[in-house]
C-alpha cells in the first residue's frame, strides 16, 4: 500500500429497502469504528439515501449515491440531481459503472457529462472503468481502459482529476466470482495511473486512488490492497454484511 490513504466503498446497487439499509449501515458503522486510515464509503439505493446517512452522521463513514445526472433540474424521469445527493447527505457519487454502461446506455461521453456535474457540485467522484470478458480473452484490455479514461476524462483539468477516486471492475469478475489476480489487478491499476499521468502529469497521478472492484471477498483483499497502484476496493455482494465489508476495510488499513 503506498501513501495515498485507502478508500473501500460498498456499492449495494439495487439491494435493501429503506429499513434495512438503515440497519446495515448502523452494523457496518458499529464495525468499523475504530477505523480511522482508510476512507469508507457506503452506497444505498436512492430510497435509502436520507436514513442511511442520518444512521452514519457523526462515525467515520460517508455516503455515496449510486448514479447521477449531468442537468441540475428538468423532465428527466427517473434520474437524480447533485443538489439531490447533497441535500440527502452524500460526499461521493458513483459513474460509469459497468452495469451502468451493460444494461443502461451509458458511454464515456454521458460519464464525462456526469463528471463535470459532480465536480462542480463537490462531490468526490468514483468513476469506474474496465474491460469485458471478450474484451480480455482478444488482448484489447489496454486499448480498452485508454479510451474509457480518456473519454470519461476528457476536457478535466488537473486540479479536478487530483479530486477524482478511479476504479477499475473487470466487467467479467463482478458477480461471477471470478477474481483478477492481483498481478493481473495491478497491471490495470499501473495502467490507469500512466493515463493518468498524461492526462494530469506524473505528481497528480502519483496522488489519485484507484479501487479495485472485482468480487473482493475478505480473503483476497490484503494480496490485492497490497499491491503499489491498488488504494482499495469498491465492494459489492461483500458489502451487504456488516462482518465481510468490515474484513475488507480492515485489510486495507495500512
Amino acid at each position: 500500500m503506498s501513501n495515498r490513504r485507502p478508500i473501500v466503498a460498498g456499492n449495494w446497487k439495487m439491494n435493501k429497502t429503506v429499513d434495512e439499509s438503515e440497519s446495515l449501515a448502523r452494523e457496518v458503522a458499529g464495525v468499523v469504528s475504530g477505523v480511522d486510515d482508510v476512507d469508507v464509503v457506503v452506497c444505498p439505493t436512492f430510497t435509502g439515501l436520507d436514513r442511511v446517512s442520518a444512521a452514519v452522521a457523526g462515525t467515520n463513514i460517508e455516503v455515496g449515491g449510486q448514479n447521477v445526472h449531468w442537468e441540475s433540474e428538468g423532465a428527466y424521469t427517473g434520474e437524480i440531481s447533485t443538489a439531490m445527493l447533497l441535500t440527502a447527505g452524500c460526499s461521493h457519487v458513483i459513474l460509469g459503472h459497468s452495469e451502468r454502461r451493460q444494461f443502461f446506455g451509458e458511454t464515456d461521453e454521458t460519464v464525462n457529462r456526469r463528471l463535470r456535474a459532480a465536480i462542480e457540485a463537490g462531490l468526490t467522484p468514483i468513476v469506474c472503468v474496465g474491460e469485458s470478458q471478450s474484451e480480455r480473452e482478444s488482448g484489447t484490455t489496454a486499448r480498452v481502459i485508454s479510451a474509457q479514461v480518456n473519454g470519461a476524462l476528457e476536457g478535466i483539468g488537473s486540479d479536478d482529476v487530483a479530486r477524482i477516486v478511479m476504479a477499475y471492475e473487470p466487467v467479467w469478475a463482478i458477480g461471477t466470482g471470478l477474481t483478477a489476480t492481483p498481478e493481473q489487478a495491478e497491471e490495470v491499476h499501473a495502467q490507469i495511473r500512466g493515463e493518468l499521468a498524461g492526462l494530469a502529469g506524473q505528481s497528480t497521478a502519483d496522488g489519485v486512488r484507484i479501487q479495485y472492484g472485482g468480487s473482493v471477498k475478505p480473503d483476497n483483499a490484503v494480496e490485492l490492497f497490497s499491491k503499489p497502484d491498488i488504494d482499495g476496493g469498491l465492494i459489492g455482494g461483500a458489502s451487504l454484511e456488516a462482518d465481510s465489508f468490515a474484513a475488507i476495510v480492515k485489510a486495507a488499513e495500512s
